[in-house]
């Protein structure tokens, strides 16, 4: 199993290049944990859209693990549907 990306406890404009570069370095399954994330700005929303966008088309797993209250607060103001972001294995 693939270690997890611990996510960033303030996921704003200058956390976005990093998060980028940090998911883009991964290969194989995508696990994110978000237990520490107190913020979740648009941009960065935008940033694991796209990751879990890209991981589907490649079939590789995606998972956002242990979502603090920070983060599912951030999906419902921003209107996410959170099976945008659902737990996908591979296979």
């Amino acid at each position: 199993m693939d270690a997890p990306l611990t996510l960033a406890p303030r996921l704003d404009l200058t956390a976005a290049r990093p998060l980028a570069g940090q998911i883009a370095a991964t290969t194989g399954d995508l696990i994110l944990d978000a237990s520490q994330v107190a913020h979740l700005g648009g941009l960065c929303l935008q940033i694991l859209l796209a990751a879990a966008r890209q991981c589907r088309l490649e079939g590789r797993g995606f998972v956002i693990r242990d979502r603090s209250d920070g983060f599912q607060a951030a999906l419902r103001q921003f209107g996410v549907d959170p099976s945008d972001l659902a737990e996908r294995s591979r296979g």
